[in-house]
């Protein structure tokens, strides 16, 4: 499995997936147009800052609320590498999973690292460093079928190559 790297977009706490991508355009499926209104309603410059590698990196109970897929494909379409949070609404957790985006639970990498922070993530081991401040993190590592799920860009994918 791959490793990311990238800069730092963070949030807090208890960003549920009506933020992540807003009811009024979930009348689309398509990643790039869901990727293009990411985080508008928390974040206006969000879809303006991001770059293809970055890292987001939030509190506790994120992705809490709807149990839709679109809200991991928005941040997985939008150029996000992971997410890293201290806690994931288990719905996201899973959905994120199944659509193929990396996601780590780990509460002082959370609590630790900062907006704009240059972060790498070793998905094999679950270590987080901050290459900014030189910190090292120990994060949930994903089991080898979670990484063939996420190596494969997704479950439907992993299902379809088996």
């Amino acid at each position: 499995m791959k490793n990311a790297k990238g800069r730092v977009i963070k949030y807090g706490d208890n960003v549920d997936t009506d933020v992540i991508i807003p009811a009024r355009y979930l009348n689309s499926s398509d990643p790039k147009d869901l990727a293009s209104h990411c985080m508008e309603d928390i974040d206006r410059d969000f879809v303006k800052k991001v770059q293809s590698g970055d890292i987001m990196v939030a509190e506790k109970n994120f992705g809490c609320g709807s149990s839709r897929e679109h809200a991991p494909i928005a941040i997985k379409a939008s150029g996000i590498s992971c997410v890293i949070a201290e806690t994931f609404a288990r719905i996201f957790y899973r959905n994120a999973i199944n659509i193929g985006l990396p996601i780590i639970e780990c509460k002082a990498a959370s609590e630790g690292i900062e907006e704009g922070d240059e972060v790498e993530i070793d998905f094999d081991t679950g270590i987080i460093r901050d290459l900014t401040k030189g910190t090292k993190y120990q994060g949930q590592a994903f089991p080898e079928f979670m990484q063939k799920i996420i190596d494969a860009e997704g479950l439907v994918n992993y299902i379809n190559a088996k």
